[in-house]
């Protein structure tokens, strides 16, 4: 079937430029070189004899929601002016597009770049960004939200989870212990910090972890 197809173009081709006047005499022969050295590829490496298999489209593998997105909650606002550029900077980060979580991140600061919120997640983004290392640029992040911050835990706290991320367990722990000492009786999210601080104390009792210096 392949080679009836192949033979009735090459004959449509033929008609249809012998039709023009331009293509006639040595011309004419040139293109029906062209067409018997294309049919003798065909001849070499066609195989019309196998079945269409259309390629299915690879399937995405959606990555799961950051530490950042499942706990900010118990820190920042839900439904401010930061909440939306962070719930668009999570969409892209489960998606592993970790650059364009950290581009939605910066145009939100463009407008508001004394936002403390987004300078948090921007610390955050960054981190995941860098594979899990607390980069410059994302340590000069939560520094700024740290500043801007007056003393709002969820600088502290997600700086304090970007280190141990980062292997720095010592300086991670020592920010989440000072936040600690300092939160008030009844504030809602000492629990998160509290819960952490054990796992790492049963860890080291363990001996999975160096003991404090």
């Amino acid at each position: 079937m392949g080679w009836i197809i192949i033979l009735l173009l090459a004959i449509g081709v033929g008609l249809a430029l012998w039709r023009f006047r331009g293509f006639r005499g040595p011309v004419l022969q040139l293109l029906a070189a062209a067409l018997l050295i294309a049919m003798a590829g065909y001849a070499l490496q066609g195989r019309p004899g196998l079945p269409g298999r259309p390629k299915a489209e690879a399937a995405r593998e959606k990555a799961p929601d950051s530490a950042f997105a499942e706990l900010r909650g118990a820190f920042l606002e839900r439904f401010d002016y930061a909440a939306r550029w962070l719930i668009i900077a999570d969409s892209y980060q489960r998606r592993g597009d970790t650059a364009n979580a950290v581009g939605i991140l910066r145009s939100g600061l463009r407008a508001r770049p004394q936002n403390m919120s987004l300078w948090t997640g921007l610390g955050s983004a960054l981190t995941a960004h860098g594979d899990g290392k607390l980069s410059p640029a994302a340590e000069l992040a939560y520094r700024r939200a740290m500043a801007l911050g007056g003393g709002h835990p969820a600088p502290a706290f997600f700086y304090g989870l970007s280190l141990i991320q980062s292997g720095r367990l010592e300086e991670g722990e020592r920010l989440w212990r000072q936040l600690l000492a300092g939160a008030p009786a009844g504030a809602s999210w000492r629990p998160v910090v509290e819960e952490r601080l054990a796992v790492i104390d049963q860890l080291r009792a363990m001996g999975q972890l160096p003991p404090a210096s």
